[in-house]
């Protein structure tokens, strides 16, 4: 594993390196591959330096159509997209190079690319460059410990590969935190389109990142984020003088209700309010029931609803307006921190700019989670202050007018 700065050369070195294993590779029909995020980017990053470098080699045939080179002695180099892992599936490989590991899908590796090294012992080549505490962080962490890995990290300050002059011009037109991922390989600058990783830097930089006590006499609130058919998440918080603690996180995916609210029993808490998104009313055509319902039978109440935005933006808003008040547990908010500094705007492949609406990915949930803190904790100011004024009157209506079910229980 090699981590590398923008323009060290990782994709000659990935090619070159490939030519090399499969030219001396002492098995029959030798194959490689590389493996960038995208089709469309291996075919425009690596498909010229793969003729440029093979050209040389006597009977080296090219395939445009299939990105692929046979080489003399019947091996061959192709090139494939991680956003078609069924491509390579059934295949078997004697020397892999994954591009820019940061943006490659987690199973990649140990459900499709190490089963097909297996058999012939093949070797593999992670190449990239930190776009934040995500997949790539983790098996960096991982494997560094390994003594069969070979892992490096080199940054722009220390290869001397570019010039200085150009290093200075580059941090002077790019802001701190993308010059450091960039150039100096820095985990956890802010990625660029994420809506609070600068906030989450600022909080680790404060020591609001830090192991937090549980007061045992304090309420935990708790707030959702419901999934159906993806993952579930919530976040777990004590409201200290003015500050906001969240001393726990939880996700899961493909459990019922009842899982959910076994969790929140075991971890023991004493346990204020619960706060879900709007869709927690949604009654089930099966059950003629809804969520709140169902959860509120569980032992999971008061449940309190949070009001639907007009648009995700004003709530995102609102998260980072209260971020500054926040701490989190290092430890037990761990993957909860990840989701909060990875979640990001969507990207326009095509036009090659940020869309104005979120990516929904693995951390959007997390996210989401949290978004039910910025847009319905009152701060202690009581559930009717995190309201609109519309939603507040229509709750005192509700619970004034004589013989209408309020849409949520009131409690005095």
């Amino acid at each position: 594993m090699l981590v590398l700065h923008r323009r060290a050369g990782k994709t000659v070195l990935a090619i070159n390196q490939l030519i090399k294993w499969v030219m001396t590779c002492e098995l029959d029909r030798a194959r490689g591959a590389y493996i960038a995020p995208l089709y469309r980017q291996a075919k425009s990053i690596a498909w010229d330096y793969l003729q440029f470098y093979c050209r040389p080699i006597p009977g080296a045939e090219f395939n445009q159509a299939e990105l692929r080179v046979d080489l003399p002695g019947g091996g061959r180099i192709q090139l494939f997209g991680a956003d078609n892992p069924d491509s390579l599936r059934g295949l078997y490989f004697d020397g892999v190079v994954i591009d820019e590991v940061a943006q490659i899908a987690p199973n990649l590796w140990p459900e499709i690319i190490r089963p097909a090294i297996a058999d012939r012992k093949g070797k593999v080549l992670f190449l990239g460059t930190p776009k934040g505490r995500n997949y790539f962080y983790d098996l960096y962490n991982t494997v560094r410990l390994d003594d069969t890995w070979l892992v490096e990290v080199h940054k722009a300050s220390e290869t001397g590969i570019l010039d200085p002059d150009e290093l200075e011009a580059a941090r002077a037109t790019m802001s701190e935190d993308t010059y450091a991922q960039e150039f100096e390989c820095s985990w956890t600058a802010a990625i660029k389109g994420t809506y609070y990783g600068d906030l989450i830097n600022k909080a680790r930089e404060e020591g609001r990142i830090c192991r937090l006590p549980v007061e045992t006499s304090v309420p935990v609130q708790t707030f959702w984020d419901l999934g159906r058919n993806d993952s579930t998440s919530i976040w777990f918080m004590q409201r200290v003088g003015a500050e906001h603690r969240f001393i726990d996180y939880y996700e899961c995916n493909g459990e019922g209700l009842h899982h959910y609210a076994k969790v929140l029993k075991d971890r023991g808490y004493l346990y204020g309010e619960h706060y879900l998104p709007h869709d927690v009313e949604v009654t089930e055509l099966t059950t003629n029931r809804n969520r709140r319902e169902v959860l509120e039978d569980l032992g999971v109440r008061p449940v309190r609803v949070v009001p639907r935005v007009r648009e995700i933006g004003e709530g995102i808003e609102q998260v980072r307006q209260k971020l500054a008040s926040c701490w989190f547990d290092e430890a037990k908010c761990d993957a909860g921190i990840r989701c909060l500094e990875n979640y990001r705007k969507d990207w326009d492949e095509t036009r090659q700019v940020f869309r104005s609406t979120p990516r929904h990915d693995e951390f959007s949930h997390g996210a989401d989670a949290f978004r039910m803190f910025g847009q319905g904790y009152a701060g202690g100011r009581g559930w009717d202050a995190a309201m609109k004024p519309n939603e507040m009157s229509k709750r005192r209506s509700e619970k004034l007018r004589p013989g209408l079910k309020p849409s949520v229980k009131w409690v005095v």
